[in-house]
């Protein structure tokens, strides 16, 4: 079993207590990572607050982000393998999580150079004649980066990569139960030559290590994502300080006549148990047309039947086992609820421990967990409506608003889907979980507020400075 430690102004960090961390498939335990204690947080926030005082010049991060990509793509087996065991997502999933985040951080090199300001014509008011005017942009300062257990590199990435870029200092804590791609992730950016103090790696229950950072005004931006309520209450406890916040969704997708049957349901169900339905942008909501309702239900259930769930390390495994014990009682009751308030099952519905299986229902209603709330479970609904007009309003129908998926071949409902529904992105021809990480990335409603994506983060992650010269 091998131990990690923490990482503090250059120095990796033991400190007397250590948290456990298991393989979500056979329960085992596989490493084990020093916790932080007050003092170890109240040392990174000063170490990243001195750093930040520095000035590390934009092409030395184009350089150290371009060497963190090459050697995290040199050590991809081992992430991925470590992804697996941490997450419990099939193999071949980790891979393409550990490319994208090598992309990741490619397109947060570049961004480095990117960085400017723009000339703004003082000089044309009156009595300003002797003046010229130009704004740039600094950084922040410190970053506090509050990653989730589900896409823990890759996500890690899109909050360290751009930050460093665009000049500033990271305090980074992971999610408890899949802290280790982030230790390795510290190793990597210290090979690759990143200064002392621009990295600290905290790892510690949120209400010790998340609840001492959140006070610390040292801190200048926080970049979260995970629930709901713990969004919000970063939001009231951080004051006026810049946040942003990527809280998930129940994401919806519209199947329109003339779609392509087998193509959209196939997509749907995929879309909907990669990494065992724990994805923000996960299908969970489809609504397709009344008049291939019942073949599109026909084609999904064929579809869920071919999956297999198992061991993610078997290469025909298609779903994992979610992310503990407890998420996977809580995706069944709400299961069971929803069958007892009338849903039919279409198909699945059975759960093993952390293995749930593909599951589809049908005929629910708007109140139920199953379609109101993330479920963030190996989960779909399909029901049916009887306009575009309906389907528009039914996903809209939501207090959330990430992404949305729209199959359709009519133009007309193509664009009246892009004006009307209340969503950070709408893709057309394909679900609700396309992404590309150069892509702006956010939502609306409760999904939160800010975009990911290294151009824009860059942008948030500095402010605009104006500089105003007289003759």
């Amino acid at each position: 079993m091998k131990r990690y430690a923490l990482l503090i102004n250059g120095e990796w960090r033991t400190t007397g207590k250590s948290m456990q961390v298991i393989d979500k498939y056979s329960g085992e335990v596989f490493a084990e990572i020093a916790t932080a204690n007050a003092e170890d947080v109240d040392d990174a926030v000063a170490a990243a607050q001195l750093a930040s005082k520095s000035v590390l010049a934009p092409y030395k991060r184009y350089e150290v982000l371009m060497k963190a990509s090459t050697l995290l793509r040199e050590r991809a087996n081992e992430l991925a393998e470590i992804l697996t065991r941490e997450v419990g997502k099939p193999l071949r999933e980790s891979q393409g999580e550990v490319a994208r985040a090598a992309l990741t951080l490619e397109w947060s090199a570049e961004e480095a150079k990117r960085i400017h300001g723009e000339m703004v014509p003082v000089e044309a008011a009156p009595g300003a004649e002797d003046r010229l005017a130009f704004t740039i942009r600094v950084p922040v300062g410190v970053v506090c980066a509050i990653t989730p257990f589900n896409a823990p590199l890759n996500l890690t990435c899109h909050k360290v990569g751009p930050a460093i870029a665009a000049g500033n200092a990271v305090v980074l804590k992971p999610a408890s139960s899949t802290p280790i791609v982030s230790a390795i992730l510290a190793e990597i950016f210290e090979a690759a030559g990143l200064p002392d103090g621009y990295l600290n790696l905290l790892v510690g229950s949120g209400a010790e290590v998340g609840d001492r950072l959140l006070k610390d005004e040292r801190i200048n931006y926080y970049s979260f994502t995970g629930s709901v309520p713990v969004g919000m209450r970063i939001r009231e406890m951080v004051g006026l300080r810049k946040v942003a916040l990527e809280l998930g969704s129940n994401s919806g997708v519209i199947v329109d006549k003339g779609s392509d049957i087998k193509k959209a349901a196939r997509e749907c169900v995929l879309k909907g148990v990669a990494n065992a339905g724990q994805v923000c942008i996960s299908v969970q909501r489809v609504f397709v047309h009344r008049d291939i309702f019942e073949d599109f239900l026909n084609a999904a259930r064929t579809e869920a039947s071919k999956l297999v769930v198992g061991n993610p390390f078997d290469s025909a495994t298609d779903v994992g086992p979610m992310i503990s014990d407890k998420e996977a009682a809580r995706a069944e009751q709400w299961v069971k609820e929803a069958l007892s308030e009338g849903a039919t099952l279409v198909y699945g519905g059975k759960r093993e421990g952390r293995l749930f299986e593909p599951t589809i229902l049908s005929r629910t209603k708007a109140q139920m967990n199953v379609r109101c709330s993330e479920v963030f479970a190996p989960i779909i609904i399909v029901e049916p409506f009887n306009t575009f007009e309906e389907g528009i309003e039914l996903v809209n129908n939501s207090q959330f608003g990430l992404q949305a998926g729209v199959f359709s071949n009519d133009l007309s409902h193509v664009l009246e889907a892009a004006q009307k529904l209340e969503v950070g992105s709408v893709i057309v021809n394909d679900t609700s979980s396309f992404r590309v990480d150069q892509m702006p990335y956010g939502g609306v409603k409760l999904s939160g507020t800010g975009k990911e994506g290294p151009r824009y983060v860059v942008e948030e992650m500095t402010e605009e400075r104006l500089i105003v010269l007289r003759r």
